[in-house]
Order: structure tokens, then C-alpha cells, then sequence
């Protein structure tokens, strides 16, 4: 039999295929068993590209983080491109919410992982903020804009009056949440990461100096 003139398998088409399975059954349901299944190989084909099967994660975590745009970092004001690095950050992260736990351990040894810690610390440090704070906002941003991605707030209300009417005086209009998850989760975000901005501008301006006005904003997103 001759031999195939491609390869059967390349590390980006097994990437690719256990992104497919995480965002259709989640991690928890993730194997290289299920895997290689899906590819249509046995089990030890994937070893010959991957070492464990947390390296397969690793790449599918770095592959996502790989959609998110840094460039703004040295272009803009600080301010301005921490706004839209929030919102890259967060829009590639819900497009694949089950891998979000596992690539929110850190970047690890993750290449694209890496070059966003090293853009957002360099742009901070280079705006003036202390090495020391620049980490934190770093920090801070990935457990906010994470656990954002995780999951959707309107989404987690049942489509049912009935439930809140008598016991949750409050929620009387909790059901049409889901209805309008959309305009609830972005709203969420947004509101959260301009307080965000804005609490870190009077933190800058008190430790480090006065920060010269914004121009318009440009409804990017």
C-alpha cells in the first residue's frame, strides 16, 4: 500500500479537533481516548505530537489566547488600550467558555500566553506604573475578565414568572433575563471594566501623577 502523500495527523489538526469536542461537551468530558476517536487514529498517534494530554490543553488554552489583540499596548494610552484589551480579552474567551478554567491557571509555558503577559506588564510599566502594580492590574484583569467568560449572569434566571412572583419580591422580572442576555452580560462587563479603568486612573494620578484627558471614545465595541 502506498504511502499517503499527507501526513494523518499535525499538531494543528489535533488542536483543532479537541477544541471542537471541549466547546461542544466541556473539559470534564475531554480524553485523548474521545480524541483520537474523533481523528480516526489510535490513542498512541497522539503522543508523537503531544506529550501528555495537559500539553493537548495547553494548546487549545494557547490557541484561544492567540485571538486576543495586545497591539494596543504602546499605541495608545494606557487607559484607552486596557479598555480594549479587556473586551479582545473577554470576546475570545466566551467564544470558548469550558476551556476558560484551565487556561485561567496561568500562562504557564503557553507562547501566546506568554507574549500577552509580556505585552500588558511592558505597556503598564512603560506608562509609568510601578513594576509592582502593573503585575496586579495583570492579575486583576484575568480574574475579572475570566470569570466573565465562565459563564453567562441573565442566562442562570429560568424563563418562569411564577417562580419569583411570590417568594422574591424583587426578582419579579428576573425571568426575562435569559431573554435578554446579551445586552445584560455585555452591559455587565462593560459598566465592571470601565469602574475598573476609572478606579485605576485616581490610583495612578495619587501614586504616580496626572494623567492628561482622554479623547473621545470610538464605540469600538
Amino acid at each position: 500500500m502506498p504511502r499517503p502523500r499527507q501526513a494523518l495527523l499535525s499538531r494543528q489538526r489535533i488542536v483543532e479537533t479537541a477544541a471542537a469536542l471541549i466547546d461542544a461537551d466541556g473539559l470534564a468530558a475531554f480524553s485523548t481516548r474521545r480524541l483520537a476517536s474523533e481523528l480516526g487514529v489510535r490513542g498512541p498517534s497522539l503522543y508523537n505530537h503531544f506529550a501528555t494530554k495537559d500539553e493537548i490543553l495547553d494548546a487549545v488554552a494557547d490557541s484561544v489566547t492567540g485571538r486576543v489583540d495586545v497591539s494596543y499596548f504602546g499605541s495608545v494610552d494606557w487607559r484607552e488600550a486596557l479598555r480594549r484589551w479587556g473586551h479582545s480579552y473577554r470576546a475570545a474567551l466566551a467564544a470558548h467558555p469550558h476551556i476558560v478554567p484551565h487556561l485561567a491557571t496561568g500562562p504557564g509555558r503557553r507562547p501566546a500566553a506568554l507574549t500577552m503577559a509580556d505585552a500588558v506588564y511592558g505597556g503598564l510599566v512603560d506608562a509609568g506604573w510601578p513594576p509592582a502594580r502593573a503585575t496586579h492590574i495583570g492579575a486583576l484583569m484575568r480574574y475579572f475578565v475570566a470569570g466573565s467568560a465562565l459563564g453567562s449572569f441573565a442566562r442562570g434566571f429560568v424563563d418562569d414568572p411564577g417562580l419569583y412572583a411570590e417568594q422574591y419580591p424583587h426578582l419579579t422580572q428576573a425571568h426575562r433575563l435569559a431573554e435578554h442576555q446579551q445586552r445584560v452580560d455585555e452591559g455587565a462587563f462593560t459598566l465592571g471594566l470601565d469602574a475598573l479603568i476609572e478606579g485605576l486612573s485616581r490610583t495612578y494620578e495619587r501614586t504616580v501623577g496626572p494623567l492628561p484627558p482622554l479623547p473621545p471614545a470610538t464605540n469600538a465595541y
